[in-house]
């Protein structure tokens, strides 16, 4: 009954939300009442433009957002941005549900999920009647925590009430920050990285590297042994000059920036990154 009460006294305020950013604010005060949560954002997707901040908390030891560099292009390699934008996977996710084996060996991990203050993440990912959708992260920031069985059926029963606000208050929601597009373009980048310098193989490894999937699982993927995976990632490294994933990561993540806008062909990244002015 007291769940029922909370859920009930919550969504009275989400209805009467003026506006998405309230309505966004509103929805993660009661999911993180219902579920223990101590953090929680959303992001809106729309017609293939970069992802928009509707409503993110500050990290508390940090004292401000990082959702800012997650926009820069680390979104691309999100598990649940993936399992909304590639797979078209919707509904209640946990991280250790759609995060690949080795994740927390990812330079994705390292560089930019571990200074974001998550411990754990449960995401409600929406899908929206114009092909977008919405991401409601929430995050557990306590060491060790984790989002149970229980909270993500809690949260998979309220979805339909969830589902039906967010497709109201979104649906004519105008994303105007990027241009059309350009959220296509950055997934062909990523596919197309390397592209003018490795071999099919090495590309295939250096993506699958990139996205933290483990040597084993990359091996399972291509049908290959681990130790030719580790030789096509030592030929790739080479060739791209970086001797590190944490190097890959930050290589592609300048490509990525130099890239962005610049041509409407589909091309490696790289070489609008090796072709920038020098000072």
């Amino acid at each position: 009954m007291e769940l029922i009460h909370r859920f009930a006294q919550g969504f009275s305020e989400v209805i009467s939300a003026e506006g998405a950013e309230d309505t966004a604010a509103a929805l993660v005060r009661v999911l993180k009442a219902l579920t223990g949560a101590d953090d929680g954002s959303v992001l809106h997707y729309a017609d293939g433009r970069l992802p928009e901040i509707a409503y993110a908390q500050p990290v508390a030891s940090l004292g401000h957002t990082t959702l800012d560099a997650y926009l820069s292009g680390p979104f691309l390699l999100d598990p649940f941005y993936r399992a909304a934008a590639i797979d078209r996977r919707f509904g209640v996710f946990r991280l250790s549900e759609l995060a690949p084996k080795g994740f927390k060996e990812s330079e994705y991990y390292r560089s930019w999920y571990r200074n974001c203050g998550y411990q754990d993440e449960c995401g409600l990912l929406i899908s929206l009647n114009d092909g977008g959708f919405i991401n409601i992260a929430l995050g557990l920031t306590e060491a060790n925590a984790r989002f149970g069985k229980r909270q993500a059926q809690l949260l998979s029963a309220i979805l339909p009430s969830v589902a039906a606000i967010c497709q109201q208050r979104w649906a004519k929601a105008q994303n105007t920050s990027s241009p059309a597009g350009l959220r296509e373009q950055l997934h062909a980048s990523l596919a197309a990285f390397g592209d003018s310098v490795l071999t099919r193989r090495e590309r295939q490894v250096t993506e699958l590297v990139l996205l933290g999937h483990s040597t084993r699982i990359i091996a399972e993927k291509l049908g290959i042994s681990s130790e030719t995976v580790k030789l096509h990632r030592k030929h790739a490294y080479a060739k791209l000059d970086v001797s590190s994933q944490a190097e890959l990561f930050y290589l592609f993540m300048e490509a990525l920036a130099h890239s962005a806008g610049q041509s409407s062909e589909i091309q490696d990244p790289l070489i609008a990154y090796h072709a920038k002015p020098s000072t």
